[in-house]
């Protein structure tokens, strides 16, 4: 037994790992996992409008107050007209730009640092396509700790100058996130700053799944038949996998299917999940040159790879990918049909789930939750 509610486990080898500190498992270089005893049904959740409703499910001590702006809670937003359009029976569409900094990766930043700061870290560092850096910033700020973020060039201006407003110290690179990523780790060596990268540290997850948690609550304690997501480093759809998991070993769904089939989308311009998925291989390789204008997709090297094509397998999911046209003409349509300025990402989703309807990888009568990542504000200049 630990001090703590929870304990660290590695997500492919299941070796324990040490709470202080975490970052990959020792074993196999992979990424940990928080795991929890379960929380019976008649447990209340939080009275608070905002992510940490769930707190039961999170690492969060006894009497914590965790580092928040009020992330999570997002609408779910039904569209009769987008599911006609795409050729399925029902669609919500989650939408994650209402988040502060505009985008779920404030959900996993919120998590990360109120560890982050109660582990006592000097700092805190991050490689960014954008939103991660601009949620970080804004977090550091509300825990009042100083901020490192490497950025390719290439990143949204208006993200950057998110980033920049909110007083952290922004490092613009040539190159992409695999190169952000290591003058990240490599300062995080240096400075002693937590590096918050995706899934290489064990928390930044824990605040993703509480995506899937508002969804199974949103839908009346059930989950939908598909759910979409658009995917760069992984973290969104193996958080909302692993919400889904906890909550049935707890008896929160009922019994029968608690998984939906998981469709993974990913820009034709930067897509190693969907060619590996396609080559029935258990990792990616890094691919050459990603590009793509929907930024949180350009991640040629995704460390959650494994768990993600295990995630698809087990849920007999679908990866795709979809041309820059396609992005920019789903992402209109998400946002005409809708209200919703929707991010490019969310684009991409709709493009890959009417390519995977039109192939009969996905059933005309399905019931799809599609996720749409971001504002499409952060993409203007």
């Amino acid at each position: 037994m630990t001090t703590t509610s929870w304990t660290l486990r590695c997500s492919a080898c299941d070796t324990p790992a040490a709470l202080e500190r975490a970052s990959l498992c020792g074993a196999c270089g992979q990424p940990l996992f928080a795991r929890y005893s379960p929380v019976p049904r008649d447990t209340p959740l939080r009275p608070r409008w905002d992510m940490w409703r769930y707190a039961p499910f999170m690492p969060l001590l006894e009497g914590e107050a965790p580092v928040t702006l009020g992330e999570g809670l997002t609408p779910l937003i039904e569209s009769q007209a987008l599911a006609d359009a795409v050729g399925v029976r029902r669609m919500w569409i989650k939408d994650e730009a209402q988040n502060p900094t505009a985008s779920f990766k404030a959900r996993g930043m919120s998590a990360a640092v109120t560890r982050a700061r109660a582990e006592g870290f000097p700092g805190l560092v991050v490689p960014t396509a954008g939103n991660a850096g601009a949620a970080l910033a804004a977090y550091g700020a509300a825990a009042g700790m100083p901020v490192r973020v490497y950025a390719p060039r290439t990143t949204p201006r208006p993200i950057l100058d998110t980033i920049d407003a909110m007083g952290a110290e922004l490092i613009r690179i040539d190159g992409h996130i695999g190169d952000a990523g290591k003058l990240a780790l490599a300062y995080a060596a240096e400075s002693g700053y937590f590096a918050i990268s995706t899934l290489r540290e064990p928390y930044r997850v824990e605040g993703m799944k509480t995506m899937g948690y508002e969804m199974a609550e949103q839908l009346g304690w059930r989950v939908p038949d598909v759910v979409v997501y658009p995917t760069g480093g992984g973290e969104g759809t193996v958080g909302i996998w692993k919400a889904l998991q906890e909550l049935a070993a707890s008896g929160w769904l009922p019994e029968g299917r608690v998984q939906p089939t998981y469709v993974v989308a990913q820009a034709a311009g930067c897509a190693p999940i969907a060619k590996a998925f396609a080559e029935g291989a258990d990792r990616a390789e890094p691919w050459v040159n990603p590009t793509t204008y929907a930024s949180g997709l350009r991640v040629p090297s995704p460390l959650g790879d494994r768990v993600l094509l295990r995630v698809l397998r087990e849920t007999q999911g679908v990866a795709g990918t979809a041309t820059e046209e396609a992005i920019r003409d789903w992402t209109y349509r998400l946002a005409t049909a809708t209200g919703i300025d929707a991010a490019p990402e969310g684009g991409c989703a709709l493009s890959v789930l009417r390519d995977a309807v039109v192939d009969g990888r996905i059933a005309s009568d399905a019931e799809v939750v599609v996720y749409n990542t971001g504002s499409g504000a952060s993409y203007r200049a």
